[in-house]
């Protein structure tokens, strides 16, 4: 199977909710991204999860006041992110089944050093995205570094799987910031990493870790966060 075939997430089925399985660092940068996203603070205002997966933003952001609406091209996941209160739409972030400016915040966890084309993507973000409205991210640098830590050794020591990533496809904030701006969005972009005492409870012990797990950091080297709003 190639590099960043979507068919695996298909064979990882059954990790999205297993706390100290493979897909932990995700719990973990779903919280975060939660933590950056205010209360509806009126009824009726919807959230857009492009390439939600299995949902685990959900419980983060479920009394927040949204409508939660989960898009995914696998639906492996999306049959475990509907009984947990997303709405599940089948679809690609590259052209998402949605209505423009029909969202008050979209949200791209970890997908964008997944797609082949970043250009159709954040268009699309940005299409569906309401004047005023944020958008709330995160997703793998392009440096050696990242490659280093994200794939050489994260494939070595479990903590991704094999073939996950495509280094190829990793984003720059500088490409990032610049592809939002064209958009109308103004992006903001702060580097962010695991704890260390988190990555030993669930590397060394194999243990689910609470509290905060995800932490800023001086540096977007490997992984970093992104907050804009549109200007419509």
């Amino acid at each position: 199977m190639p590099r960043n075939d979507p068919r695996q997430y298909d064979d990882l089925a059954a990790e999205w909710w297993h706390p100290a399985g493979r897909f932990a660092l995700l719990h973990w940068l779903a919280a975060a991204r939660a933590a950056l996203i205010p209360p509806a603070g009126a009824p009726g205002r919807v959230l857009v999860d492009a390439g939600c997966g299995g949902g685990l933003l959900a419980p983060h952001v479920r009394d927040k006041g949204y409508r939660h609406i989960g898009v995914d091209l696998r639906r492996s996941g999306l049959r475990q992110a509907a009984p947990r209160g997303v709405t599940a739409v089948n679809g690609d972030v590259t052209a998402l089944p949605l209505a423009a400016r029909s969202a008050d915040v979209v949200v791209a966890g970890e997908i964008l050093e997944h797609v082949t084309d970043l250009p159709a993507t954040v268009a699309e973000l940005c299409r569906v995205l309401r004047p005023g409205g944020l958008v709330v991210l995160d997703t793998v640098n392009d440096t050696g570094l990242s490659r280093l830590i994200t794939v050489t050794l994260a494939e070595r020591f479990g903590i991704a799987p094999r073939g996950l990533h495509d280094p190829a496809l990793f984003v720059s904030p500088v490409r990032l910031v610049a592809e939002f701006a064209r958009c109308g969005v103004t992006l903001t972009v702060r580097g962010v990493r695991p704890s260390l005492r988190g990555l030993f409870r669930w590397l060394v012990l194999r243990q689910a870790v609470d509290g905060p797990r995800i932490r800023p950091t001086f540096s977007t080297a490997v992984l970093y966060q992104g907050t804009g709003r549109h200007a419509g």
